[in-house]
């Protein structure tokens, strides 16, 4: 999560694992604001009391929820990048197919953490630093790869990878069109071979 402070998080014991696992199924499904901790205790057979014992608050489970996913996920492209080669263009195409991926098996309403961002605004929210760490270390982690291609533009080159990917995300969450990791990717490939983004275009 960068040089941010990094969120309490909480001992997992057995209950504590039983309520994440049922407030990731409902917070992802339902939305994070429409979920309260009464149907989280009953879903996962616990007691309210036995919920607050754990975590303390609903903000807390909020805060488990998003960093478990943001550690399965940094696992899961961990061994992709292991298995792919040393050049820039193998290693983002290991990016946007561990998305691919991802997608299918845990992600078929979009990106937790954006969904999360559209009901947590507030940066005093102890969430907050959650999703916004996880989509900076994103950008770090393209803006790595964006050397390998073009040490010079890399600040840029890696904003313009970041920018394809996130698009992607969400439009596998609003199955507009099909594949839209493929046709990022193939965006991400034009921009790797051409050495740099686009410096000249204006902001519109």
């Amino acid at each position: 999560m960068g040089s941010e402070e990094k969120p309490r998080r909480v001992r997992m014991t057995p209950g504590a694992r039983r309520v994440l696992e049922a407030a990731e199924r409902l917070f992802y499904e339902r939305g994070i604001h429409a979920v309260g901790v009464d149907l989280i205790a009953a879903e996962a057979g616990v007691t309210k009391k036995t919920l607050y014992d754990r975590f303390g608050s609903k903000e807390q489970i909020v805060v488990e929820y998003l960093a478990a996913r943001d550690e399965r996920w940094r696992a899961l492209l961990a061994g992709r990048l292991d298995a792919a080669g040393e050049g820039a263009a193998d290693r983002v195409a290991a990016v946007f197919e561990a998305s691919r991926v991802w997608a299918a098996e845990y992600g078929a309403k979009g990106c937790s953490m954006i969904n999360a961002h559209a009901e947590i605004s507030d940066p005093a929210h102890p969430a907050y630093a959650v999703i916004t760490g996880q989509k900076r270390w994103m950008l770090e982690l393209f803006t790595g790869l964006a050397h390998r291609a073009d040490p010079a533009g890399a600040d840029r080159l890696g904003r313009a990878l970041m920018l394809l990917h996130e698009g992607a995300l969400v439009a596998h969450g609003l199955g507009v069109f099909p594949d839209p990791f493929g046709a990022a990717l193939d965006q991400a490939r034009g921009l790797l071979e051409s050495g740099a983004a686009p410096r000249d275009a204006p902001l519109r």
